[in-house]
Parts: structure tokens; C-alpha cells; sequence
């Protein structure tokens, strides 16, 4: 799913993008846990809940929130290898004033969104 959604943002250039909605369902699922050195990954039949983030041309970040057979939710950072199962419906809006880039923050160690305008 990653993967595709990375591929769609490459091939229209967007520069500037959020996640408004998506819904479907995996088959697979790979998350990063918040501890962000833990990666799950799930087999079965999971509804995808929620997908949020922002997106830029060789760049995302995307949460995931998912439910089984039983309603348990559970979620985490979506990784690359999760796989769509029966659909995904994921709607992309997109800024044409600007441009999110990520700049290295070392008090997070992370690299930080930092939003530009055109």
C-alpha cells in the first residue's frame, strides 16, 4: 500500500500533500510501533480505520489505524510490504502553494516536516 501511494505521489509530482481519507481493507499489514525501533507485521483480514499524513515527492508520513475480526483496533507508522486485500480508496489532497520538505531537528533526531510557500 506504501509503496503505491509513494509511487502515485512520485508520478504527479506532488509536492505538497495530505491524506484526507482512505478506506479498504489489508491483507498484510507492516507498522512501525511508536517505540519507532519495533516493526509488527500481521496476516488476515484487517479493516483499515484511519490513514492520515502528509506526503511529498520522496518523502511520507503515514499512520495507520486498523481493526480485525474482532474489532480490536491497532495501528502504528505504515511501513512498506502492507498489502490490499479486497480494496483501498486513499484520497490525496494536494497544495499547489507549496512545499513540504523534512530538515534534520537535533533535539528530535528525526527529521522534521518544515512547510515552504511557493
Amino acid at each position: 500500500m506504501r509503496t503505491e501511494i509513494d509511487r502515485f505521489v512520485e508520478e504527479k509530482n506532488i509536492k505538497a500533500g495530505i491524506i484526507l481519507t482512505c478506506v479498504g481493507n489489508l491483507t498484510k499489514v507492516v507498522v512501525r510501533m511508536a517505540s519507532a525501533k519495533v516493526i509488527k507485521t500481521y496476516t488476515g483480514s484487517f479493516e483499515i480505520i484511519s490513514l492520515v499524513g502528509t506526503v511529498e515527492k520522496g518523502n511520507d508520513h503515514l499512520h495507520i489505524a486498523l481493526s480485525d475480526d474482532k474489532g480490536n483496533a491497532f495501528g502504528g507508522h505504515l511501513k512498506n510490504g502492507s498489502i490490499v486485500g479486497v480494496t483501498a480508496e486513499v484520497v490525496i489532497a494536494e497544495f499547489d502553494n507549496l512545499i513540504f520538505r523534512r530538515v534534520f531537528d537535533k533535539n528530535t533526531g528525526y527529521d522534521e516536516l518544515v512547510v515552504d510557500e511557493i
